[in-house]
């Protein structure tokens, strides 16, 4: 048994074990809440609205056309494909209801990699914004993919506005390549059609799948985790567990900007505020900061989750000012860390701390959070949450004493099943003992905080010391004039490896030779960079997390001789 130290920081109220057998199914909890909130707004994007008894409704609708119209039994897997809009939580619900499994998919994916993911999966249909039908065209014969069903983005958001945004998107932006499906159907007339069905009543348990959550693939092909409805649910109380000193039912709205296709956003987002009757306020294009202030400035908002490039880039911009965060009591960053500089500017502007948190796909995801009471950042990525169990471990797989870095490895109710299709990769990542075994490198204080020193791939090994990328961003990212930055490494002669430096400038008067005396001034001399490159902008993945395996594979200076 693992000794629980954490368990004494937790704030009063919290429980050390949250209920994770109440519901058998997310199902269970959707009907729960769509019954106790049913006037309530779920969910807001672009202005339009949808109930809790418009998304019943609505989902029941696409539910029962999944299984009578297209004869999906319990099981198959189907595939979503589209940003944050009306459509995707009526698709996704539905897809839940009728028995089967919700493949997420990143709408930003080449044909390659939609082809892996659709093959690997087994996806049966695909509801999708025509944005992206060109790509699915290409490989959809090639997948057991036999339903295509399209939706335009504004299709859900009400005339007259429908109709401006979808002409705006396709005829202005020219956002939407031509494509030709023949046997595609609209997701409207899919709603309609299954208005005159009847939707059977499945049963579901907490070992059914609900999710085939793709990982990024930033490593290679992306992996399938393989979420049950245990899992999901599991989450969702030990969030709900945590948050429950916090949060009104019926009386919260949240930012969700990261893409309800991201696991981060699916649980911590759409399932945990849906559960308490709140609304998720849908935020389509989050790189449009002003589109984006617009939305939010007196939305009333009472919680924000974001990456830690998300909240950076809202505050870099003039309107930041002009948003109301009165009734703003909860911040949550993750996905990758929070650096002290954007977390302590944060709450100079706001009033209210930037909270880290730390999970993975494989943990539906939530793993550890910080306390909602603390007053200020910490640095830590916090305390494992209810019936969570969280180990340091060193390269012989055993446990570490605390303040030593090695891998951090969690097990509990919310850690998937497996990775589909993959025995060996799945036998790998667990421990004998069922610790599921991260790839991070951590280290756990007396207290039973828990700090990130950096991914495992990502450590750099300069003369048999290792260097953490994470650390010297914090450094770097304090300075004024810069406005992100990504350290790795490169190779040299004499050390092995050596830091070099990628820095975004908000001043462009900012050297390189200001950036490593700054970095002589607060870092041991081999962690100090011996380059330094600046560019316009840094690679991310979808949600903004920055990618330094491809700075790696693109700077000259990373390539062996």
């Amino acid at each position: 048994m693992v000794d629980k130290v954490w368990l004494k920081e937790y704030p009063e109220g919290v429980p050390a074990e949250a209920d994770v057998e109440a519901y058998q199914s997310i199902k269970d909890i959707f009907e729960e809440s769509v019954r106790k909130y049913r006037d309530l707004p779920a969910f807001e994007n672009m202005g339009a609205v949808v109930t809790y008894a418009e998304l019943d409704q609505r989902s029941r609708y696409f539910a029962a056309y999944l299984q009578k119209v297209l004869g999906l039994q319990k099981g198959d897997p189907v595939a979503v494909m589209m940003p944050n809009c009306l459509q995707y939580p009526v698709a996704m619900f539905g897809i839940l209801r009728a028995g089967l499994t919700v493949v997420n998919v990143n709408p930003l994916y080449t044909a390659r990699e939609l082809k892996h993911q659709l093959s690997d999966s087994g996806a049966k249909a695909i509801v999708i914004v025509e944005n992206f039908c060109s790509t699915l065209q290409e490989v959809v014969d090639e997948t057991d993919v036999r339903s295509v069903l399209t939706t335009r983005l504004g299709d859900m958001l009400g005339f007259p506005k429908s109709m401006l945004v979808n002409l705006v998107v396709k005829h202005v932006k020219k956002m939407v390549p031509d494509w030709d499906i023949p046997s595609a159907q609209t997701f409207e007339r899919a709603l309609s059609e299954g208005k005159w069905q009847t939707l059977e009543e499945v049963s579901l348990t907490r070992d059914d799948v609900a999710f085939l959550q793709y990982t990024g693939g930033t490593t290679g092909l992306a992996k399938g985790a393989v979420l049950t409805h245990g899992n999901m649910v599991a989450n969702m109380q030990q969030a709900a567990a945590w948050l429950s000193n916090e949060i009104e039912e019926g009386r919260e709205i949240i930012v969700t900007a990261l893409p309800l296709y991201h696991i981060f956003s699916l649980t911590a987002n759409c399932m945990v505020f849906m559960r308490v009757g709140g609304k998720n306020l849908l935020i389509t294009n989050p790189r449009d900061v002003p589109a984006f202030i617009k939305s939010i400035r007196k939305s009333g908002f009472t919680a924000i989750t974001g990456v830690n490039t998300l909240f950076n880039a809202l505050m870099n911009h003039p309107e930041f000012e002009s948003i109301d965060f009165s009734k703003l009591k909860l911040a949550l960053g993750g996905g990758m860390a929070v650096q002290r500089a954007v977390a302590e500017r944060w709450q100079k502007r706001t009033g209210a701390p930037l909270l880290e948190a730390y999970g993975l796909t494989e943990t539906s995801p939530a793993v550890t959070i910080n306390p909602l009471n603390l007053k200020q950042f910490n640095g830590s990525i916090g305390l494992p949450i209810p019936n969570t169990e969280v180990v340091i471990l060193d390269e012989e797989g055993k446990a570490l004493p605390p303040g030593e870095a090695g891998e951090l490895a969690v097990r509990g109710p919310q850690v998937m099943k497996e990775y589909l299709n993959r025995p060996d990769e799945t036998e790998a990542s667990f421990t004998e003992d069922g610790f599921f075994k991260t790839g991070d490198v951590a280290k756990m204080d007396e207290r039973g905080y828990f700090y990130i020193v950096d991914r495992k791939k990502d450590m750099i090994n300069v003369s048999g010391f290792n260097v953490y990328p994470n650390e010297i961003e914090d450094v770097v990212a304090e300075m004024e004039g810069v406005l992100e930055v990504a350290a790795i490494g490169i190779p040299d002669e004499k050390s092995g490896e050596v830091v070099k430096l990628w820095v975004v400038r908000k001043d462009e008067n900012l050297t390189e030779e200001d950036i490593i005396e700054h970095c002589r001034r607060n870092l041991t001399g081999y962690k100090v960079p011996k380059k330094v490159a600046f560019g316009e902008e840094l690679p991310k993945t979808n949600v903004g997390k920055i990618l330094r395996r491809k700075l790696r594979e693109d700077d000259p200076d990373a390539k062996e001789d």
